[in-house]
Formats: structure tokens, C-alpha cells, sequence
């Protein structure tokens, strides 16, 4: 049986993270300069946005977090590799998602300290050219982390918060050649969901478009100020359906990389698309401002379905943008609660 091959390219990849790792913080700027071109592009979530300098993401992203969350380690549950089916972009392109544990001694973006262990759910692609790191796109969660600060960046949502397992069959780590007739099932199932979601006017009742692509017994694994929703049913209830409700004017599905290797897939767009919100999404107010959604999603496929999807969505950007800082406010309001001032949680 053939198989894919990018050994070479995920290998660079697992030696970056080793070095960048173990690396005391005054060392990280020069890692990954050592590992990425000249060129490097690196996107993150607000408030980081894009950065073109390789010493500037280890100054303002890597360090202050290593400082903040001590004894940092990453606990992978997803490793894979593959060309980019966006054929205008290309390259290949190496993903992992998991979380960066530490115990969080130090404040980070105003968010206090706990001196308990918290987990930042990240997902990123590294696009990699001639034993170099060109482009990578690194979303976390960072209002899941202010929840476990204790702070309420939003009002109470339909669906559940909690730290997310990886895939339910364990087989996400994909360091060895894939046979790249199950990439190929797999990214088929994605591009017909992609199809679906992207007509956003199908003509079926929403649960059975979602059955199309979907099994059953799906799981959804939203962000923070969303959630977490288990099957099609409840996917439909607590998230699909209330989404769909209060956005209009939403545009075409765009991605930067989408791939899949095995039985997994994923994208991740800048922004994916935009859309223009009426009210009442996560509590908010309608706002006549056209709102883009930056997002990264992961899928394992059982059978000839999506069965598990990993979602991490840039919120505060998106809100940002309808001119809500929601890091700012929080962080102010429970600086106000410390020092005995007046306030609410929002």
C-alpha cells in the first residue's frame, strides 16, 4: 500500500517544538529564527493579529507566556501533514492541536495568576519550503483561560466549557506515513460539509443537512464563549441553529490551507468569512459593522462521516470589531474588583 510521505517536513516541525520547548526564554527569539525564513509570516488571535518577524513572535507571544505559565509542556493529541488542496496557496503544510500546560504563576494579557495548573487550547499549521518554517497560523483559546482565571468574559452560553479530550480513538498523532486513500475519503467528506455550510441555504431542515456529513453522534468541540455540544440533535439546539438565527449577508467559505491525512482533517482561514450580526449571538447586541470570523477547524472521520470537530475561533477579534474589547473590560473588572472598585461581571 502506497503511502503519503512528509517525514521530512514533520520532523523539522517535532524539532522545533523540542528546541522551542526546552529553550530557557532568552533563547526563544533565537530559535525560531533558527527554524523559519526570512519571510516568515506568523498569524495569531487578537490581540497578537499577524507578525512578520520571527524574533518579534518569540518577544511579544513566546516569552511573556513561558513567564506567565511555568513549566510549560505541550501535550499533543493531533499530528499531521499534507499539501494544501487550496491549490492558489500550496505547500506543504505540517498541523498539531493540543494544549499548552503550565502552572500559571505570573499574569499574562492582564488575566491573573492562579498558582494552579491551566490549559491553553491551541491548534497550528506551519507551512514548510526548503527545510524552513515560512507561515504559521497559531490560534488559542484565550477566553477559555480567563475562565479558568475565575473571570466571565461572556454571558452564560447554551453549550458546555470544559478542557477538551483529543479524538475519541486516540489515533490522532500521526508522526509515520498515512495511506493516502484515507486522506483522500477524508478530505472528500470535509469539501461535501464545506459545501453544505457554505450554501447556508441548502433547502433541508437543518438536522438532516447536518446528517449529509455528520454522524449521529457527533461531537462538536467549540471555544470558549460557545461551548461544547454532543450529537446532531444538540449540535443543532445549542449552536448551529442559534448561530444561523442572528447572522445575515454572510459570505462565500474561504481558506488559506485545508488538508487531511488518515482519518483527520482541517483548515484555517484569515478571515474564513464575514457576516453581519442582528443580535443576539453570545448575548450581544446587533451591530451593522460586517464581523470576520477567524477560524481553525479539526475533523476526525469515522466511516464515511464527521464524527469529531475541533473549532477554535478568534472571538475577541470578531467582537473587537463590533467595538467590544472584551479582554479589556474583563481584565479591567476584576482589577477593580481587587482593589474594592464598583462593577459586574458583564
Amino acid at each position: 500500500m502506497i503511502k503519503s510521505n512528509f517525514i521530512n517536513e514533520k520532523q523539522l516541525v517535532k524539532d522545533f517544538y523540542t528546541r522551542l520547548d526546552k529553550a530557557c526564554e532568552t533563547d526563544i527569539p533565537e530559535i525560531l529564527e533558527a527554524f523559519t525564513s526570512p519571510e516568515y509570516l506568523w498569524r495569531g488571535f487578537h490581540p497578537f493579529n499577524e507578525i512578520t518577524s520571527a524574533q518579534e513572535v518569540g518577544e511579544s507571544f513566546w516569552q511573556p507566556l513561558r513567564g506567565a505559565l511555568t513549566s510549560l509542556q505541550r501535550r499533543l493529541d493531533v499530528f499531521m501533514a499534507g499539501h494544501n488542496s487550496i491549490t492558489e496557496q500550496g505547500g506543504v503544510w505540517v498541523v498539531s492541536m493540543g494544549h499548552l500546560m503550565g502552572l500559571f504563576d505570573q499574569p499574562w494579557l492582564g488575566i491573573p495568576p492562579t498558582g494552579k495548573i491551566a490549559m491553553l487550547r491551541y491548534c497550528e499549521f506551519n507551512r514548510v519550503d526548503n527545510g524552513k518554517i515560512t507561515e504559521t497560523a497559531m490560534f488559542f483559546d484565550i477566553p477559555h483561560l480567563m475562565m479558568q482565571a475565575g473571570l466571565q468574559p461572556f454571558p452564560p452560553q447554551t453549550a458546555a466549557h470544559l478542557v477538551q479530550p483529543g479524538p475519541m480513538t486516540h489515533d490522532g498523532l500521526m508522526f509515520d506515513p498515512q495511506d493516502p486513500e484515507e486522506g483522500r475519503k477524508t478530505l472528500d467528506v470535509t469539501n461535501a460539509m464545506i459545501s453544505d455550510l457554505g450554501t447556508w441555504a441548502l433547502g433541508l431542515p437543518l438536522e438532516e443537512e447536518l446528517a449529509r456529513t455528520w454522524n449521529d453522534n457527533m461531537v462538536w468541540w467549540g471555544p470558549a464563549g460557545i461551548g461544547a455540544t454532543y450529537t446532531i440533535k444538540r449540535y443543532a439546539k445549542q449552536h448551529s441553529g442559534p448561530f444561523r438565527a442572528t447572522f445575515s449577508d454572510r459570505s462565500s467559505t474561504g481558506h488559506i490551507c485545508r488538508l487531511a491525512e488518515g482519518r483527520f482533517s482541517g483548515f484555517f482561514g484569515w478571515p474564513n468569512f464575514t457576516a453581519v450580526h442582528t443580535g443576539g449571538f453570545m448575548g450581544m447586541p446587533a451591530s451593522e459593522v460586517r464581523g470576520e470570523m477567524r477560524v481553525i477547524d479539526i475533523y476526525r472521520r469515522d466511516g464515511n462521516k464527521l464524527a469529531e470537530n475541533w473549532i477554535f475561533i478568534d472571538l475577541l477579534h470578531f467582537w473587537n470589531m463590533q467595538g467590544i474589547d472584551i479582554l479589556a473590560r474583563t481584565t479591567a473588572i476584576h482589577a477593580g474588583h481587587e482593589t474594592g472598585a464598583n462593577g459586574a461581571h458583564p
